[in-house]
């Protein structure tokens, strides 16, 4: 535990920092509940993957190949292994249908998954990567599970407080294939921006009351998520950790919490850190901005 965690307290909720998904989760039996996890192979998605199991849940565990969705849950026997490539709308659609066969009704989704800071602009059907897999992708997941959702659902939406790096207008929809300029952490930042209004956005579409979708930052975590930082960030980060960064337990907290903690229940449209509500930027709590992503996003998935 780094010495931040251990100096900061815990906030209204009752954690915070230093709060682990185990902590978080402790006392509830899930036994009852399906969720659906994005990432489920690597980092924090496969920390949360173990500690939902071992509270009882049934995860449907996306990765990019089904391979790697078995080989996170190895030792594990209450899930369902799916494959979910982000950056291809076929493989997401695909995804989509292999969940509604099940026949389950899901509980949470938990859009974990991403790719962070690619150091050189990459895109994909003509759209920058980071956004394209982070937002895009989980955009066809969600709005595609939504009738599968219970009526008390809950979406959880991996942002990050990145999301205050992101352009000045907030999400250049004149640049979305990065042509008019690339800088990485500033594409991660708007990627990032996209998760959190997608969930304010959505939390105002969802078809039942008592329905949810919140966003989550984190917190610091130097998993292989980081791995296009470059090695001054590595240094960075590693004399970091001793001092300020979560550990993956640390990491998968929020999202856990956000995801099953009673107290939640009609909790919706908010952004949480260290397992509290949090102040977003205000290009954040931008519902028009929020309303414009939504509608091109709709245009982008009509032509993929």
């Amino acid at each position: 535990m780094s010495l931040y965690a251990k100096l900061k307290p815990n906030g209204p909720s009752g954690f915070g920092y230093g709060s682990t998904a185990m902590d978080v989760t402790d006392g509830l039996d899930l036994s009852e509940k399906t969720i659906l996890l994005t990432g489920c192979n690597s980092g924090i998605g496969l920390e949360s993957f173990k500690v939902l199991s071992a509270r009882g849940a049934h995860v449907v565990a996306a990765a990019r190949t089904v391979d790697k969705a078995k080989g996170a849950g190895e030792g594990l026997s209450n899930f369902t292994p799916v494959a979910c490539e982000l950056s291809e709308p076929g493989s997401v659609r695909a995804c989509v249908e292999t969940v509604k066969a099940t026949g389950r009704r899901l509980d949470a989704i938990i859009c974990n998954a991403g790719i962070m800071a690619l150091p050189k602009l990459n895109t994909q059907y003509g759209y920058e990567l980071q956004f394209f897999t982070n937002h895009v992708g989980h955009f066809i997941l969600v709005t595609g599970l939504l009738d599968t959702l219970a009526e008390r659902g809950r979406v959880v939406m991996l942002s990050s407080t990145a999301h205050q790096g992101a352009p000045r207008v907030g999400i250049e929809f004149d640049n979305l294939d990065g042509s008019k300029g690339y800088f990485s952490w500033k594409a991660y930042g708007q990627a990032k921006l996209a998760n959190l209004l997608f969930a304010r956005e959505l939390a105002r579409r969802l078809p039942h009351t008592g329905q949810t979708a919140n966003a989550v930052h984190p917190g610091v975590i130097h998993t292989n998520l980081a791995r296009h930082s470059g090695s001054i960030a590595d240094i960075g980060l590693a004399m970091a950790g001793p001092l300020f960064l979560k550990s993956v337990g640390q990491g998968a907290a929020t999202q856990c919490y956000v995801a099953t903690h009673p107290s939640l229940g009609g909790v919706t449209g908010e952004y949480f850190a260290d397992c509290n509500i949090a102040r977003s930027s205000s290009n954040g709590k931008n519902m028009a901005l929020a309303k414009r992503l939504w509608e091109v996003s709709e245009e982008i998935v009509a032509k993929v």
